[in-house]
């Protein structure tokens, strides 16, 4: 992992450098969480394609703002030009936080592997001073992920380009992959036993992140009860305390509760959608292949007898026309009776042989290498067929 930094601003140029920690190596997911990413299918993402709104609230109850999130199917054009399928996932929240305005904004493209493929966040709170804004854009490039962060507190503003080498963010979640496997956890009710993902945590480091099944509630949205499925996320930061959210889910992936916490509020739904349902697709009908009587039919023998009294007047229009066909035919048939040969094939081409106009001549004398009455499929030789100048000509 390679790193950059530099501060402008009014209170840049007192900005002294910190001295250089020593690297760490970068944290690894254990194989539960690359596992429980490989096992997501195109069938299951079709499912989480929705969008969905809830209301922020103190612990009072007093409305403060909303929370919208959207994932829809789109593409993805990369750096080289490249279209990938993907998810799309827009997050939007603004509201106020003791009596302060704030807001984040998030848009991610993901694969359906859950790899991300960039995305940008936007977080702001309007601190009656300092004013603090952050944006942080990830982007996948070739073979790194690249991440900037733009911090700005009151006149000050600290860039920071941090290089991650691709094959160490395996098992790594994005804040819109993280909306997604929510979702996908919902559908199978579920959370992948002991599986150890990665994150970013607020400063931008690479840690752990954790999934937690806390049960089953039930809970009241208007006139209507309906169960929930509590799956508590924490991002395991190395150098502050774990931050923890806890997510109640309806059985189709629809968030109905969000508690940051130690936040003095949540999110939380005011009307209840319409849970979707996986459709069970049902076999196809076997119909069993019933005996054709088209003899009882007297529609099909009725086109049967047509047809055969047409081809019993056509053969013998045919041979009273031909009358060298049938005697052909008898003579043949008398032949064979009479020799009545053991190969009724061979005996048929030596018969007809000499009527052919490609038979070779007889030899005047019978040669003991006796030839085969059937006609050679070898192409004949290109001086038979090609052109012979005449005498003279060059």
């Amino acid at each position: 992992m390679s790193s950059k930094a530099h501060s402008t601003g009014l209170r840049a140029k007192h900005h002294q450098p910190s001295p250089q920690k020593q690297s760490l190596p970068l944290p690894k997911a254990n194989a539960e969480a690359i596992n429980f990413l490989k096992s997501i299918q195109l069938k299951d993402l079709q499912l989480l394609v929705f969008s969905e709104t809830l209301a922020m609230v103190s612990d009072t109850g007093e409305p403060l703002g909303e929370l919208t999130i959207d994932v829809q199917k789109g593409k993805y054009r990369d750096e080289l030009g490249v279209i990938s399928y993907c998810l799309i996932v827009h997050a939007f929240n603004r509201g106020f936080l003791d009596n302060l305005l704030c807001g984040n904004s998030l848009l991610g493209y993901v694969s359906g592997k859950m790899e991300i493929m960039e995305q940008h966040s936007h977080e702001f709170i309007k601190f009656l001073v300092l004013p603090m804004e952050r944006k942080t854009s990830l982007v996948r490039q070739e073979d790194q992920l690249a991440m900037t962060r733009i911090v700005k507190e009151g006149e000050e503003m600290k860039t920071e380009v941090t290089f991650f080498p691709w094959n160490s963010t395996a098992g790594f979640i994005s804040e819109a992959a993280n909306l997604v496997i929510l979702r996908v956890m919902a559908w199978r009710q579920m959370v992948p036993s002991n599986a150890r993902f990665l994150a970013l945590d607020t400063e931008g480091k690479l840690c752990y992140s954790t999934y937690q099944a806390l049960g089953f509630q039930t809970i009241q949205v208007g006139h209507q009860q309906a169960e929930v499925f509590i799956v508590e996320q924490t991002v395991h930061s190395d150098e502050g305390i774990p931050t923890s959210c806890h997510f109640y889910l309806f059985s189709d992936g629809h968030l109905a509760k969000r508690v940051q916490v130690g936040s003095p509020g949540c999110c939380i739904i005011t009307k209840m959608p319409i849970l979707r349902e996986q459709d069970v697709i049902e076999p196809p009908p076997v119909f069993e292949k019933k005996p054709l009587a088209w003899e009882e039919d007297m529609e099909l023998y009725s086109k049967f007898m047509d047809r055969k009294e047409e081809l019993r007047l056509s053969h013998n229009s045919y041979m009273l026309h031909h009358p060298e066909a049938h005697a052909l035919i008898s003579d043949f048939l008398l032949f064979l009776l009479l020799r009545q040969p053991a190969d009724v094939v061979t005996f048929a081409a030596e018969y007809f042989g000499p009527f052919s106009v490609r038979r070779q001549p007889t030899p005047a004398l019978r040669s003991s290498n006796r030839p085969s009455p059937f006609r050679s499929l070898a192409p004949e030789p290109s001086s038979s067929r090609g052109f012979t100048p005449a005498s003279g000509e060059g």
